[in-house]
């Protein structure tokens, strides 16, 4: 895969993200995710119906792996369905973790295949999939 393209999608992700801003809506669950080991800290806000992710929105400081990842997270998984969202979310983590993992299920979230290369930024990439993992899984009560 491309260094450069890989490098201006995540810029891309930064710069422009996918569902930043939060809203006034109770149908949300909501939760607050922060990364002791560095200034990331973001709100996440999901919405489901009828087993389906319709939206997800993020807000808070972050750098940029950790931004971005999210804007590609939030890209990768709306319109999925809540079983979907967490075998995705599985094989973004193995991927992160240097682990066994299915790359056709990631869509965009491949760019971030060789993070593990920067032990520092793993948690960076993962922090909004973790937050959003747990908010699903409250959904279907695991």
């Amino acid at each position: 895969m491309d260094a450069n393209w890989k490098r201006s999608l995540i810029l891309e992700h930064y710069q422009n993200p996918v569902g930043r801003g939060l809203i006034a809506d109770e149908r949300y669950c909501k939760l607050n995710m922060n990364n002791e080991s560095c200034v990331d800290e973001i709100d996440l806000m999901l919405l489901v119906e009828d087993g389906i992710i319709q939206d997800i929105r993020f807000d808070g400081e972050a750098c940029a792996i950790c931004t971005s990842s999210t804007s590609v997270m939030i890209h990768t998984l709306i319109g999925k369905t809540i079983t979907e969202a967490l075998e995705i979310c599985k094989h973004f983590n193995h991927m992160i973790e240097e682990e066994e993992y299915q790359s056709e299920l990631l869509g965009e979230a491949i760019i971030y295949d060789d993070i593990y290369k920067q032990p520092n930024r793993k948690k960076c990439a993962l922090l909004s999939w973790w937050g959003i993992e747990k908010l699903l899984k409250e959904k279907v009560g695991k």
